[in-house]
Formats: structure tokens, C-alpha cells, sequence
């Protein structure tokens, strides 16, 4: 994830609010890590939403974020649970940890944040050389289906939450970019009273990339990962042509 594609995690606890409640991965990576023992290394780790709850479960994980502000938030939490959890601010695209694992995951979409075909070879290479042979890599992407990817680039309401004495609607306006492959992605969170009047708002911008079922296929085989599942969510559903989301399990071939 490069610097200028920071705006929707420079606030880590917003980023919390929104998002920490959603574990919905940790059942289907502990099914792993249970067939998979020892060190996990999870990548793109943010402020530890999968990785705190794997720790409380007993399993030794090392968080890795290149984002120095939820790291630091990372490492807040899990201080204050009183869990040990090794946490490193380091690039994907530039591994190195000192270290192999059996099982790495990257989870939240995470994969998206990787918009060149530079960056998304440096991640692969990354996960290859700290997997250990038939090691695991866990991942999911968003399912670039039509509904997705060609949305009107006018303001959409999205969803609302309350946040203290105050209602947040959130809305996102997308442009979707072709050639690149990439979305283009803003944020609109509005802030209301009581009286349901709009006393703050917030605009963040984010791009993502997003790949073909195929092509993922011939990215993966070239960094020497086989495809071993590939399911719509973390509930081992079968894709199909109306997913919105695919998660991949791949092994590193020995």
C-alpha cells in the first residue's frame, strides 16, 4: 500500500469503529492454523482486527503493516488485552522478516491495495520466500463483477452508524478506470445531531485494484502458488458468477 493511498487508515480509530466488529475470518483461519501449526504471519495486519483474536485463541502470530499509526494502534490493543503479538512495520513488497511460516494470510481485501503489476509481483515474491515448503497462503479480493465494477459515478448512500451523540450516513461516489484495472474510490461520511442536521463531514480517497478470476490464476502459478480453494466468503461458499468477493487458498509448490 503506497503512502498516497493512506487517507482511509490515517485515523485508526474510525478505522475500528467501522470495521472492528467484523471477524468473520478468524473461524476459517483457525480451521487452518490447526492443520497448519506453528508462527503465522499475517499481512496488511492494520490495527490486529484478525490478528488479536488469533492471539486470544492461542496461536503465536506476527503482525506486519507498512501504516506506522495502525500499528501503533495494533500495538495499544493488544497491550491492553494482554496478549503477545510481534508487531513490524515492513513493506510486503519488501519482506524481511528473519523468519518462515507454514501459513501466511492477508485479509480485508487487502490484495487491492497492490495496484501495479510491480506491486503485486513484489507481494507474491514476498509471501513465497517466507513460506515454508506446501506452506499456506490465505487471501481474499473483491469479485470484479459488473455490479461492481461499473457503478454510477454520482454520490450513493452506503450505510449509517451511530458514533457517540452523533448518526454517521456514509456514501461513496466510483470511477472505475479500465485500463488500469483500478477504482477510484471517495468516501463521504456525514455527521448529524439529533435533530438529524449535518454538523461535520468527512472525505477520504482510496484506490483499488481489482483482477480477473483468470488472471489471478496465471499471477499465482507464476510465483509458484497453486490454487488449492476458491470460495465466495469465509464460509467455504462456492463462487460463482454473482460473488462480490473471492477467498483464495493457495500452497506453495515445492
Amino acid at each position: 500500500m503506497t503512502a498516497n493511498n493512506f487517507e482511509e487508515y490515517d485515523d485508526p480509530i474510525l478505522y475500528d469503529k467501522e470495521n472492528g466488529s467484523y471477524i468473520s475470518e478468524v473461524p476459517f483461519l483457525f480451521k487452518w492454523a490447526s492443520v497448519k501449526p506453528g508462527p503465522i504471519i499475517d499481512l496488511a495486519c492494520g490495527t490486529g482486527r484478525v490478528t488479536i483474536p488469533l492471539a486470544e485463541k492461542g496461536l503465536q502470530v506476527t503482525g506486519v503493516d507498512v501504516h506506522k499509526g495502525m500499528l501503533n494502534e495494533a500495538r495499544k490493543k493488544s497491550a491492553s488485552a494482554g496478549f503477545k503479538v510481534e508487531w513490524l512495520e515492513q513493506d510486503a513488497t519488501k519482506l524481511s522478516l528473519g523468519m518462515k511460516s507454514s501459513l501466511i494470510y492477508s485479509v480485508g481485501n487487502s490484495f487491492q491495495h497492490f495496484l501495479t503489476n510491480e506491486e503485486q509481483d513484489g507481494l507474491l515474491s514476498s509471501v513465497n520466500r517466507h513460506l515454508e515448503d506446501e506452506g499456506i497462503f490465505i487471501f481474499n479480493t473483491r469479485f470484479p463483477s459488473a455490479e461492481e465494477l461499473l457503478q454510477p459515478a454520482t454520490e450513493e448512500y452506503w450505510r449509517s452508524y451511530k458514533d457517540g451523540e452523533h448518526k454517521v450516513d456514509v456514501s461513496t461516489i466510483s470511477h472505475y478506470d479500465a485500463l488500469q484495472q483500478i477504482q477510484h474510490y471517495t468516501t463521504i461520511r456525514k455527521y448529524k445531531n439529533t435533530h438529524d442536521e449535518m454538523v461535520d463531514e468527512k472525505r477520504t480517497n482510496i484506490s483499488l485494484r481489482y483482477v480477473f478470476p483468470k488472471e489471478m490464476e496465471r499471477l499465482l502459478d507464476s510465483h509458484g502458488l497453486e490454487i488449492v480453494h476458491i470460495y465466495q466468503d469465509w464460509k467455504e461458499t462456492p463462487l460463482t458468477n454473482e460473488s462480490d468477493e473471492m477467498v483464495y487458498v493457495c500452497r506453495k509448490i515445492s
